[in-house]
């Protein structure tokens, strides 16, 4: 799940069922579409459909399922047009949630996401109610094995980003999120650094640690943002002693 640990959301879609590798394709595959339908289906032009396809074949997604998310965004084949629209709210505890989606009826996906709040001890709230309380940034994990914190800061830098953090046996190397793309081809040709994750995040400026209880409403809330196929994103404030174990 998406929040202030990037690693532990890799892990967790390392371990996911088959079906749910399935819902992350659906996923992948309405960010294709949007990104065809704003620059076009050539990725040498479109950067933000580079970033989607490298998103795409990190969570090994068939080049067959990318070409053909491609062909049907950009007219070949029958398409369908995803609106992309930002929810806010609190969850149990007064953990901040932000959820971005990808749907083609938002009136369903709003009653969707405000039924799981409700549902979980929590409230949707308005535009901005939370926002404030993250910041965007680029963020590209990379595999810690058999390099060195100083050389993974020089190769960063090096490319083009702002600032490095380890975490666990990995490297999480932060950019300006319009930079994330440039910074990752840098890194990409550059070539000792192995890349597992490459996105924009949201970052929270504080964290919050919610009671066993709270805990266990606001995992369950993650769970059901995170089944939902409108979902694309979810990203929250909370310090979750079983986040790693929510699957």
């Amino acid at each position: 799940m998406s929040g202030h640990s990037k690693w532990a959301n890799i892990k967790n879609k390392k371990g996911k069922s088959d079906a749910k590798r399935a819902s992350v394709f659906t996923k992948i595959g309405r960010e294709i579409a949007v990104a065809v339908k704003q620059g076009g289906p050539d990725p040498n032009s479109n950067a933000r459909l580079r970033d989607v396809i490298a998103k795409a074949k990190a969570n090994n997604m068939p080049n067959d399922n990318i070409e053909r998310g491609i062909k049907k965004a950009s007219g070949e084949l029958n398409a369908v047009n995803y609106e992309e629209n930002v929810y806010e709210g609190y969850a149990a505890g007064g953990v901040a949630v932000i959820v971005e989606t990808l749907t083609d009826n938002k009136n369903r996906t709003a009653g969707d996401i405000r039924h799981h709040f409700d549902k979980c001890g929590g409230a949707m709230g308005t535009s901005g109610c939370v926002s404030y309380m993250f910041e965007t940034k680029g963020v590209i994990v990379v595999d810690g094995e058999g390099v060195d914190e100083d050389t993974v800061m020089m190769i960063a830098l090096d490319c083009g980003a702002n600032d490095i953090q380890s975490d666990e046996d990995v490297f999480e190397i932060y950019t300006d999120p319009n930079s994330l793309g440039e910074v990752r081809e840098a890194l990409e040709k550059e070539g000792s650094l192995k890349i597992l994750s490459a996105q924009v995040d949201r970052i929270p400026s504080n964290t919050v640690k919610p009671d066993k209880d709270a805990e266990a409403k606001v995992l369950k809330l993650l769970d059901m943002l995170e089944d939902n196929d409108d979902v694309q994103n979810v990203y929250h404030n909370a310090e979750l002693d079983d986040e790693d174990d929510e699957d």
